[in-house]
């Protein structure tokens, strides 16, 4: 448990939460809607720092990170809850629930990576923002060891701590969940408008972005709102890679995956607007980059293989010359 960095002393002891834009006003022994922090006696608290859920060496791929630093491991740690509330999650056993945890200081995480030979640290499975003061101590002592910090977020959370946070991160997996800000703020809990204006912030201050959009059949899946979802994307940089993701039940939602057909459909539409566009969850589906000038195949993908098959030492494609958007 820490004290919380974001929030202020109100009336009666209460306390208002100002990490992400619910700001949670909260009595004393209540806990705000991500169940992660808590006022204990007029002062909020994060509960969940340094308490590990999950921690692995992943590829990087599977953040997903196509085109920051391909084919190469990275120490992946997680924690538990969560400021959305997304009925079909992915991972609602460790952000919807209090699961098994060990404790790991900051120091701790970064030994452990470095004796992995990992080149950085992914805060990543549950959501990061909700467990924000860890992964601020970690980020630092992990730029001082000269590692990459890698921030898989739904990217929901206030300016201020974001500019804060940014500051020692080299790349972001961002969530844009849905286009439709009624279905973001009736559904999942959230606010498009933030996430989008967070994602250019990140991009304007230099660092990798990738964006995930999982498609939910009946929710977010009509060719309307992916194109609209990769039009947007392309006013900031088209070579922004944007990864369409099979969804499959899980929490409260039954419903069937998603069509690889439909999938099939979204891919083209994103296409005409972005450079780099993959499908996500199904094996074998538009998982390689190509150059989105010549078509020549410039990395060979099969699942978590990675191969670099057409790019030269200075990220240019070697058949065209091209530039591709690849950071390592």
């Amino acid at each position: 448990m820490r004290e919380a960095l974001f929030f202020e002393v109100l009336k009666d002891d209460r306390v208002r939460c100002d990490l992400c834009p619910h700001h949670c006003v909260l009595k004393v022994g209540q806990s705000g809607i991500c169940n992660a922090r808590k006022n204990i006696d007029g002062i909020l608290y994060s509960l969940n720092y340094g308490q590990i859920s999950s921690i692995s060496m992943d590829p990087v791929e599977k953040k997903p990170l196509f085109h920051f630093f391909p084919g190469e491991g990275i120490l992946s740690v997680g924690s538990w809850g969560c400021n959305m509330s997304c009925p079909y999650c992915q991972n609602w056993e460790i952000s919807h629930a209090i699961p098994r945890v060990r404790e790991f200081p900051p120091d701790q995480i970064v030994t452990l990576a470095k004796d992995h030979k990992s080149f950085g640290i992914a805060y990543t499975y549950s959501e990061p923002v909700v467990w924000f003061e860890y992964v601020l101590d970690c980020a630092r002592v992990a730029m001082k060891e000269g590692l990459h910090n890698v921030l898989v977020t739904n990217g929901f959370i206030e300016e201020k701590p974001f500019k804060l946070l940014i500051q020692y991160f080299s790349a972001m997996n961002i969530d844009i969940k849905s286009f439709n800000e009624d279905y973001y703020r009736k559904v999942l809990g959230g606010n498009r408008d933030v996430v989008m204006k967070n994602v250019e912030t990140a991009y304007k201050a230099g660092i990798h972005i990738e964006l995930t959009t999982l498609v939910v059949p009946e929710d977010n899946d009509s060719e309307e709102e992916i194109g609209s979802i990769a039009k947007w994307i392309s006013t900031i940089d088209k070579s922004i890679p944007l990864h369409l993701s099979r969804y499959f039940p899980n929490y409260k939602y039954d419903r069937p995956p998603t069509d690889p057909d439909k999938l099939e459909n979204l891919w083209r539409i994103a296409k005409e607007y972005l450079d780099y566009v993959y499908i996500g969850n199904i094996a074998g589906m538009h998982e390689n980059t190509v150059c989105p000038k010549c078509g020549n195949l410039v990395i060979k993908r099969n699942g978590y293989s990675v191969e670099i098959v057409g790019l030269d030492k200075e990220g240019n494609c070697t058949n065209c010359g091209h530039h591709i958007a690849i950071r390592k």
